[in-house]
């Protein structure tokens, strides 16, 4: 029937009939169209030409107000047919938000919160424009987190509470909307939803606890909304999100690491929760999960390890806690989110931690797993980890034995790889690694330099112009450093490096200009 409507002509006068001052002739006119809108696409292209979805929202403006039961019903009819007109059409719903339908449907949920099926309608349509970025600017100046929170707080319905949920997370996405949330007082509602429902089994209460809990993890995301609910370490959800780790329940044991990964998320946060004894608790929960443990549990205490591990006062403490012996048990993980996150948490911890790093790049084990993981060609975010971590073994330790560990252990290989990366900070750490192993083991490394093809490499960086000035720098470092090899050097020689070196005494970067006479003067000298 709805084609048909529009190929007679029908939507224009309809549209007509919206300026009627007659109630019931409205309701009648909104109930057609929000019909012939009902999921077809030539009605609501008939509606959108002849202007109807304007005028509704006029009429939901001025009706607003008017709380008798007529009125609440054509206001219903009205956010029907505005959803039916606009249901999965995002260019549809952008109009609507660009008409300023979200402060009106935001003042008719405050004024009518009493209305079920008006409330009901009010939260699909915002559950519908809250997926598109564009709305939720208009959201965040109005007052609907202070008007969902006070809903959430009457609804003792499960299937409500659920249509609320559904509006605030994709609200929650917005720092803004965070923030006023939280101001609102939504938190104290979800760690009341979820000391109500830890201990049940039904379904229901099982997946309303596990949206709770998201959703807290959620609003920490925001910097303003989490340093809010820190408090210090002496808020009261911070030391109830701190209570779900050593809880028996998997999803509040995720939620919690989650959140303490959040909360470390900067300095202050991460050196007052270390000295507070957050350590221990993210090794107790790791130390129920090694063997056929919960992979997102342990993903998520990793993370917040490795955010705990950022200020340089926290890592010696860290260590001394347990904490790379407690990391080392995930080795043998054979999930990339996991391996990622055990790599980031050991990275950090031996950053200028000479002794630490020695202690690790000498465990035969791990260097091994690090050089497989190097080849991780299908998970990118492992295979770069490994790469950083095998340089930093060897830059933190300045070591013989790590050295000759990653020789031993066929890591050279990638570290030389490594010095081609796209990002310069791995380039960097690349470069700096093998200069190391240069002036510290060059006889034990030679061939895998040789059959790495480093000479080949590093004739290419000095010689494109793309190349970072640091770049340079450090790959000139390492051809001095390579010339004690008498394979190498004849490798250089070969390769007439003195013409690109040359070039380089009047770069504009002073270091480099600086490198490039002396390297001019080694090599001269050297032939």
């Amino acid at each position: 029937m709805r084609i048909p409507c529009v190929d007679a002509g029908l939507i224009s006068p309809l549209v007509q009939l919206l300026n009627s001052k007659d109630q019931e002739v409205l309701l009648q006119t909104g109930r057609a169209l929000g019909n012939i809108c009902y999921d077809s696409h030539e009605g609501r292209s008939a509606v959108d030409q002849a202007g109807g979805a304007q005028i509704v929202i006029d009429h939901l403006r001025s009706l607003c107000s008017i709380t008798d039961p007529a009125n609440e019903k054509l206001l219903t009819v009205f956010c029907g047919m505005l959803m039916n007109y606009s249901n999965e059409n995002d260019s549809l719903q952008a109009q609507l938000i660009n008409m300023g339908v979200i402060p009106t449907l935001v003042k008719l949920l405050g004024i009518h919160c009493q209305n079920a099926a008006l409330t009901e309608m009010c939260l699909v349509a915002f559950g519908n424009l809250a997926e598109l970025e564009s709305s939720k600017e208009q959201f965040a100046s109005t007052n609907i987190a202070e008007e969902l929170v006070k809903l959430f707080k009457k609804q003792i319905e499960h299937d409500k509470r659920e249509m609320i949920f559904e509006v605030l997370a994709p609200l929650a996405e917005n720092d803004a909307i965070k923030l006023q949330l939280v101001e609102a007082g939504l938190v104290e509602c979800l760690l009341e939803i979820v000391q109500q429902k830890v201990d049940s089994d039904k379904e229901d209460d099982i997946a309303e606890l596990k949206t709770a809990s998201d959703l807290m993890v959620l609003l920490l995301l925001g910097d303003e909304s989490m340093q809010k609910l820190f408090e210090g370490g002496k808020g009261n959800v911070f030391q109830r999100v701190l209570s779900w780790i050593p809880s028996n329940n998997h999803q509040l044991q995720l939620a919690g690491a989650l959140a303490i990964a959040n909360f470390a998320r900067n300095d202050g946060n991460c050196i007052h929760m270390v000295d507070n004894g957050i350590v221990e608790k993210l090794m107790d929960l790791l130390g129920r999960h090694v063997e056929e443990g919960n992979v997102t549990v342990q993903h998520a205490a990793l993370s917040a390890l490795r955010n705990l591990a950022i200020p340089v006062v926290n890592k010696a403490k860290m260590l001394s806690a347990g904490v790379t012996e407690a990391v080392l048990k995930f080795l043998k993980s054979e999930m990339p989110p996991v391996q990622f996150k055990l790599l980031g948490t050991l990275r950090m911890l031996i950053d200028a931690q000479a002794e630490a790093a020695e202690q690790l790049g000498k465990n035969v084990k791990l260097v091994e797993r690090l050089v497989e993981w190097c080849e991780a060609k299908d998970h990118a975010g492992v295979m770069g980890e490994s790469n950083r971590l095998l340089s930093a073994l060897i830059r933190h330790s300045k070591s013989k034995d790590v050295i000759k560990t990653i020789v031993q252990s066929g890591g050279i290989k990638h570290l030389v790889t490594m010095a081609t990366s796209e990002h310069v900070i791995m380039q960097n750490e690349a470069l700096v690694a093998l200069a190391l192993i240069a002036a510290l083991e060059l006889g034990t490394a030679e061939k895998d330099l040789e059959s790495a093809k480093l000479v080949q490499i590093l004739h290419k960086l000095l010689a494109d112009e793309r190349s970072a000035p640091e770049i340079k720098y450090n790959s000139m470092v390492l051809i001095c450093a390579l010339m004690g090899s008498e394979s190498l050097h004849k490798e250089v020689q070969d390769l007439a490096f003195l013409d690109v070196i040359s070039k380089l005494r009047s770069h504009e970067n002073k270091s480099v200009a600086q490198q490039a006479s002396l390297t001019e003067q080694r090599l001269t000298v050297e032939s």
